[in-house]
């Protein structure tokens, strides 16, 4: 089978399309045919290096497919089921390995490319606003980056929740993607300071939660942008990771909370993870939750798929189609 590998951290030319074996399920494994993999900036992470792990590896996590063999002692899936994970051990391939136990099935009316656009990026938007902060009819919170993935989807899914959303973007097409995702107030960060623009916004009184996937750049922003006891939630660092913070600060701005979630430990167990997939599939099957995906790119193309993802030239989800 063909799979995309790194020997090396480095850029997006370190990735190799590669022939490689299929490999085999062990128990309690499950072997897919991958019919899209998702791009994800934690694949970036790990290209990079920023999250370290032992070299070789084929990249990617997120995937939607078929089952193909299923190893010793798995009873939840068989073979010829529809499924997708966000747990894969490389996605970015035309076969992987899941833990069965992390393996979703797809309702009749999602596809597995749905499944790829949506396990990773909308578990996280499901936790974000359902857990880590569970907005409300009188909060209001600010999404930075709110044409990505998880943006437009934490734009509907917060809209959904009733919450007044004010979404930071680059660009006029993305603000149109925003509003359209339920957004009722867009900041077009590259004309106007996004904290002066909150305050304008709020009247002076701030956020209740700040949504954030950007890190470097807007990280010190958003405690400015917050009401006094307010939440940042740090998700991300697709413009860099943070500078280390004193806590002091968070008293100074307000008494502030700060919180750096991962999606692992909003799905640690099959039940919860199952309850979290699926309502966000029965969503995206009834029509109430719009997937957008944004490019689509052939597995050989990985390496432009991921430059295309770090200089911000995507809206909505990057797919792989091996």
């Amino acid at each position: 089978m063909q799979a995309i590998r790194v020997h090396q951290t480095g850029g997006p030319e370190v990735l190799r399309l590669e022939d490689v074996p299929v490999p085999s399920p062990g128990a309690g494994e499950v072997l897919i045919r991958v019919e899209a993999a998702g791009v994800n900036f934690i694949d970036v992470y790990h290209r990079a290096g920023l999250y370290k792990q032992a070299l070789p590896i084929t990249l990617g996590r997120e995937a939607g497919g078929t089952v193909e063999l299923v190893g010793p002692g798995v009873t939840t899936v068989r073979q010829g089921d529809r499924v997708a994970s966000e747990t894969v051990v490389g996605a970015y391939a035309e076969n992987a390995i899941v833990q069965a136990e992390r393996l979703v099935p797809l309702p009749d009316r999602v596809t597995p490319r749905q499944g790829a656009a949506v396990m990773l990026q909308g578990l996280t938007a499901h936790y974000l606003v359902h857990s880590t902060y569970p907005l409300g009819r009188d909060d209001t919170c600010l999404v930075h980056a709110a044409a990505g993935g998880v943006g437009l989807l934490l734009c509907q899914m917060a809209s959904r929740r009733g919450a007044r959303v004010i979404a930071t973007v680059s660009t006029e097409e993305k603000a149109t993607l925003a509003r359209d995702a339920g957004a009722a107030e867009v900041i077009l960060y590259t004309r106007e300071d996004f904290v002066a623009a909150v305050k304008r916004l709020t009247g002076g009184a701030g956020v209740q939660v700040v949504y954030d996937s950007v890190g470097r750049t807007t990280f010190l922003g958003g405690f400015d942008c917050l009401a006094p006891r307010g939440m940042l939630v740090l998700y991300g660092q697709s413009s860099g990771p943070v500078d280390p913070l004193d806590p002091q600060l968070l008293n100074q701005k307000g008494s502030l909370f700060i919180t750096r979630p991962t999606l692992a430990h909003y799905t640690a167990s099959r039940a919860e993870l199952l309850k979290r997939a699926g309502q966000v599939l029965g969503w995206v099957a009834d029509g109430s939750l719009r997937v957008r995906v944004g490019r689509e790119f052939p597995l050989g193309d990985a390496a432009e798929a991921h430059r295309e993802l770090e200089g911000r030239r995507t809206t909505g989800k990057v797919l792989l189609i091996p």
